[in-house]
């Protein structure tokens, strides 16, 4: 049999995260990003889910080929755009729409023409400084596009690099110095500007549409703000079963390194989970899991295929006790955070041998 471990798909907890972002949408239409395979949720599931979005949005034509297959008929957009001309054949054939973001792009449409029916969006850099024209250059190049035959452009997009809301006003890259920086293109048509954070907490931004990515899947752009507060549910869990349990005195160390030394007599549970996994290696002591009902840390340095939780003061906790490592009761900007990362990462880092099971009531 496999090992005790497996990543659980809410499909429910999708569909309602869904129904909260359009509730924060105010009418604007919803492009759901499923690129590194839906945050790691499944592309085929992000698919299903996620029905009633007006498009998908994501980084490789592979996926928009993949999502068409899964019975996708709506709106797909590349978010990176397209990488060579012969990508742009595949716009036609899967009918995807593109970023455009550099002039070598527009040279390269150019050179393709006539097109069939290409659909563009602008990428503005609006001061993250990492895809995208100046808002100087934007009429000029939307002036371009235009006279490629076969081209038509939607609109703009832009990106927030620092939409969470304990970000200071005044800081070098604030929605409201981004907004000033985009001037009179906000009021364009066709305008996609906010992203998850940008979504929940600047209403201010506008827009005709807005991108929706971590918040879909359950999880806050801002780690000083729970699931919770912002009325979603994760999507994913990860848990694996206590393999053994061993029973230890004052002063023995436990796993790689004998970083962690127990200061009583200790109850320790191995779990079925390690850094090949997805764990990450970097998480400390004290890091929490859910077990038997109740919180446990973690013990020691994880391994490749295992950990060790401090089970003492979890009596009912046992060989084949199920561990939660993040889900419903352990929030993973919680564990990311204690390791030096974001929530992101975890959830787009979990490896392909890790089985996974849909929870589709």
């Amino acid at each position: 049999m496999p090992r005790p471990i497996s990543v659980t798909i809410h499909m429910d907890a999708l569909h309602q995260n869904l129904e909260r972002v359009r509730e924060a949408a105010d009418g604007r239409d919803v492009w759901a990003v499923v690129k590194a395979n839906a945050y790691g949720h499944g592309l085929s599931n992000a698919v299903k889910a996620f029905a009633e979005a007006d498009g998908l949005a994501t980084i490789d034509i592979c996926d928009a080929a993949k999502a068409r297959a899964c019975g996708w008929t709506k709106r797909i957009l590349l978010l990176e755009g397209f990488f060579e001309q012969d990508d742009i054949r595949d716009l036609e054939k899967y009918d995807i729409e593109t970023i455009v973001h550099s002039q070598w792009m527009i040279d390269e449409l150019k050179k393709a023409a006539p097109l069939k029916n290409v659909r563009v969006h602008i990428k503005v850099n609006s001061g993250m400084n990492r895809l995208g024209f100046i808002p100087s250059e934007v009429m000029a190049v939307r002036a371009q596009l235009e006279k490629i035959e076969g081209c038509r452009v939607i609109g703009i997009v832009t990106h927030f690099a620092n939409a969470e809301p304990t970000y200071q006003a005044e800081g070098p890259a604030s929605v409201r110095k981004q907004m000033m920086r985009l001037g009179k293109l906000t009021g364009l048509p066709g305008v996609c500007l906010a992203n998850s954070a940008a979504s929940f907490f600047h209403p201010e931004v506008g827009g005709d549409a807005i991108r929706a990515g971590v918040v879909l899947y359950g999880i806050s752009p801002d780690k000083h703000l729970t699931s919770e507060e912002l009325r979603i549910r994760p999507a994913m869990t990860l848990s694996a079963r206590i393999i053994a349990v061993q029973e230890i005195a004052s002063g023995e160390a436990v796993g790689y390194g004998s970083r962690w030394v127990a200061k009583r007599p200790s109850r320790i549970g191995v779990v079925a989970c390690g850094y090949a996994d997805g764990y990450p290696r970097a998480m400390p002591d004290g890091a929490p899991v859910w077990v038997e009902g109740k919180r446990a840390p973690l013990t020691g340095s994880v391994s490749m295929d295992m950990l060790e939780i401090d089970i003492t003061d979890v009596p009912e906790a046992d060989v084949g006790s199920v561990v939660e490592l993040w889900g419903e009761h352990i929030n993973v900007n919680e564990l990311a955070d204690l390791c030096g990362t974001i929530g992101y990462e975890l959830l787009c880092a979990l490896a392909p041998r890790v089985p996974v099971r849909v929870d589709d009531n």
